[in-house]
């Protein structure tokens, strides 16, 4: 499957399954949800949504709204250091398992997170 087949195999309901899934486990996360505003979840939510949605062939409301996505300055002022990009990982897997998506755009989708999070680490 391509990236930009994903949007039109899992939809938006698709991508709102695994974010919610993965942002209803970041508050109890020791490492992660302290990076979180606790009054911006659903803010956090909204965007990542978005932005994967666009990424993946949906509609570019994302880019209208925010504009070019810019992950490694967005990021920047986070510390990411290889525990933050495991846990983030962790929870994205545990989000998949919940979120039930096809395999082979699950396949897709865990390698783009994989490669993301090495980018964005900016810590050791």
């Amino acid at each position: 499957m391509e990236e930009h087949e994903i949007y039109p195999a899992i939809g938006s309901e698709g991508f709102e399954r695994l974010i919610a899934a993965f942002y209803r486990r970041v508050p109890g996360d020791e490492v992660l949800g302290p990076m979180y505003p606790a009054n911006d979840l659903a803010g956090a939510e909204k965007r990542l949504r978005g932005f994967l949605i666009y990424r993946f062939g949906g509609p570019a409301d994302y880019i209208a709204e925010r504009g070019h996505p810019r992950l490694g300055m967005r990021h920047g002022r986070f510390q990411i250091g290889d525990k933050a990009r495991q846990n983030w990982l962790r929870l994205m897997d545990q989000a998949f398992e919940e979120a039930q998506l096809p395999e082979d755009a699950e396949t897709v989708l865990r390698n783009f997170f994989e490669n993301t999070a090495a980018f964005l680490r900016n810590q050791p």
